[in-house]
């Protein structure tokens, strides 16, 4: 698979160290496909994109999930595509309903088993599972119940999580409770740019507060039954900048950050809300009750850093800053979402956890750039050249390196995202894969950055 002669820039895994964890992501809805199959339940998601809202598709391009990759009938090959390009790590989630198809209570056998099966092929192809409970597909039904805004959903995630504990935990020792709170709170429930697609500043308030209590408790759930179990979440990193040295625009800045960062890692690090830090960080501590600051400490093993871009903080009325999109120089390259080829910026974002002094691991769980990818069909095969991936990938992995000389503890780098996949509200048309895949025969080609990242870890 790896080319003969592949410039590595000077690059190679080795320089790491021997404990360093190498892997690449994905996430079950947008690989899975099978959306109504085998007595899985419906998701917000499902809801999401079957439904269109005034004369806007949800999705712009009108597309949907249904189908995606395939990944639910062809995991055998794909895994085993997924062990030639020789990384250790295969982090991967469960689709909640497809586990619990009413959210709690019976269990789908034919769901739960599946991921059995993921788990054992995992280890077959030579990586270790990476499990993520929870990355955005929450069951229907526990929506039309409140979702993340009903307290109730505490014990529901509880239950859920100790079902995959007790199923999986004999051979997963590596779990990671949320895939990007920030993502999925502010998305779906401020927003209403993703599911569920509510727009409610309270609640997606009270959604923040019960996802740091989730996160605590999935912790537990997840200690109690498995034995040497590393425990960790996710979270997007933007780095936050100011334009400006004046009072003003610092003040934006430390209120953009404390409802980025602060409102989601300080909780789990025993340190509760930031205090001072804007009108919406204050409507999340109207949820809080006695006793839940102790509860959301959560003792993590590590944390999960996904980046993808830097922002620079405006002041604005009400929540006081607001992070936008950081301009760069002048012949930066930028990805098919905006984002730059930045990787000041995934090292800066390792700082911001590291700061807090209080995670003993850090993980760069998520890393990409999507690019309009072209098949060209060969002598020798198909290939995709995707030169602008690579240098990419170079740039960050020397970003990771210069981190974790400087003494951050960062200790593996995850890639998003195997292959090409169903991007959310965005549909297929972002690629970040490290495998071009046709969404119309749902053929599989390893990109040339896949066979970089091969020779990679080779070297």
């Amino acid at each position: 698979m790896s080319d003969p002669t592949p410039d590595l820039y000077g690059l190679a895994a080795s320089d790491f160290g021997d404990d360093f964890v190498w892997g690449v992501a994905t996430a079950s809805y947008q690989i899975e496909g099978a959306w109504d199959e085998d007595g899985k339940g419906r998701s917000i998601w499902d809801t999401f994109t079957h439904r269109t809202r005034r004369p806007v598709p949800t999705v712009i391009t009108g597309e949907d999930g249904d189908v995606a990759c395939d990944f639910y009938h062809r995991y055998e090959s794909d895994l085993e595509l997924m062990g030639g390009l020789g990384v250790g790590a295969n982090r991967f989630s469960v689709s909640w309903p497809r586990v619990l198809p009413e959210g709690t209570g019976r269990v789908n056998e034919a769901g739960l088993d599946f991921y059995s099966r993921v788990v054992d092929a995992t280890l077959a192809n030579g990586m270790e599972p990476w499990l993520t409970c929870y990355h955005w597909d929450l069951p229907q039904v526990l929506q039309d119940r409140g979702g993340w805004t009903n307290r109730d959903i505490v014990g529901w995630f509880s239950e859920y999580v100790g079902v995959l504990a007790d199923r999986l935990g004999d051979r997963v020792k590596r779990w990671m409770i949320f895939n990007e709170p920030l993502s999925f709170v502010y998305g779906g429930y401020l927003l209403g740019a993703h599911a569920p697609g509510v727009l409610s500043y309270k609640g997606a308030a009270a959604a923040v507060h019960h996802v740091n209590l989730c996160q605590a408790a999935g912790a537990r759930a997840i200690r109690a039954r498995v034995t040497e179990a590393e425990v960790g979440t996710t979270h997007v990193i933007s780095p936050l900048h100011t334009s400006s040295p004046m009072h003003l625009f610092r003040e934006a800045r430390r209120k953009a950050d404390a409802m980025a960062h602060g409102v989601f890692l300080e909780p789990n690090f025993g340190l509760g809300y930031p205090q001072d830090a804007g009108p919406f960080v204050a409507q999340v501590e109207r949820n809080v009750r006695p006793g839940d600051e102790e509860a959301m400490d959560a003792g993590f093993d590590f944390i999960g850093a996904q980046y993808y871009a830097a922002m620079r903080a405006v002041p604005v009325p009400v929540l006081g800053g607001l992070p936008l999109r950081l301009p760069l120089a002048k012949g930066t390259d930028r990805d098919q979402m905006g984002h730059w080829n930045n990787p000041q910026g995934l090292y800066d974002a390792i700082e911001v956890v590291h700061r807090y002094g209080r995670a003993p691991r850090i993980y760069v769980t998520e890393n990409g750039a999507s690019f309009p990818d072209v098949v060209e069909h060969e002598a020798g095969g198909d290939r995709v050249h995707d030169l602008r991936r690579i240098d990419y990938l170079r740039k960050h992995l020397a970003a990771v390196a210069r981190a974790r000389a400087d003494g951050m503890p960062v200790h593996g780098y995850f890639y998003w995202s195997f292959m090409d996949n169903f991007e959310w509200a965005l549909g297929y048309r972002p690629r970040f894969g490290l495998v071009h895949v046709d969404f119309t025969t749902l053929e599989r080609v390893v990109k040339d950055s896949g066979r970089w990242f091969r020779a990679f870890l080779e070297a």
